[in-house]
């Protein structure tokens, strides 16, 4: 029996493009959504659009005002600094596994990786030097034989990728965030679990750091809902 394919619902369609969009900074925090436009532009009818809009409302990425409208939501600093403290305990395991479990191939593959991230940092290429930097962490985790590790970060991290996105375009970043990958790596390629370890604390520990200054560059994009000098030691 041959099976047919499920239609893609147009509530999917939306919500995916815009969440794509919202969450690569192709819409900034506070832009309008407007529902007219919306509709126009995917040929649907409102029903589907304020389903894609409520998904995006459950996760954060857009604020619903009364009487006033839909916004692209502001990043939370509370939500930033608690999505970057989670992520840098989980991959702390998987860079511990992949130091004592990771093959001489996934090494390879991993410098490969880095090597790639070198050439689209030169090039000025911030998409693909961030599929790169994706590649690169998830190779991680599947070199520790932990990948769902890596699909629990995906799940939890969307301010942080949005605020990740904010970092890259700054002269230098990307070349800085090169440097920091070939420490970890190098690191694990000796067998050094607690200087690998280390490396990727100081790696994501910079998005912390540098909140107050993009902050200041863009202070309408943040909520400014803790204080930026609460600890974040989990030691």
């Amino acid at each position: 029996m041959v099976r047919t394919q499920k239609p893609v619902k147009n509530s999917e369609i939306v919500y995916g493009d815009l969440r794509r969009a919202i969450i690569a900074m192709e819409m900034a925090p506070g832009t309008p959504i407007v529902e007219r436009d919306l509709t126009e532009r995917y040929g649907i009818s409102r029903t589907p659009l304020r389903e894609a809009v409520l998904r995006l409302a459950e996760e954060r990425l857009v604020d619903v005002v009364p009487k006033s409208g839909t916004y692209v939501a502001r990043i939370p600093v509370s939500v930033l600094r608690e999505g970057i403290v989670a992520r840098r305990a989980l991959e702390e395991v998987t860079v511990r596994a992949a130091t004592r479990r990771a093959s001489e191939s996934q090494i390879m593959s991993l410098r490969a990786i880095i090597q790639r991230q070198k050439e689209v940092a030169d090039a000025g290429d911030e998409e693909a030097f961030h599929r790169a930097d994706e590649d690169f962490h998830s190779g991680i985790a599947a070199a520790a034989s932990f990948p769902g590790i890596w699909d629990m970060i995906l799940q939890m991290r969307v301010h942080v990728e949005r605020y990740r996105r904010l970092t890259l375009p700054q002269p230098g970043r990307m070349r800085l965030v090169v440097g920091e990958h070939a420490a970890v790596l190098d690191s694990i390629a000796e067998g050094k679990a607690d200087a690998a370890v280390a490396r990727m604390k100081e790696h994501l520990d910079k998005l912390t750091l540098d909140i107050a200054v993009f902050r200041d560059l863009w202070p309408d994009y943040f909520i400014y809902d803790v204080s930026l000098d609460a600890p974040l030691n989990l030691d």
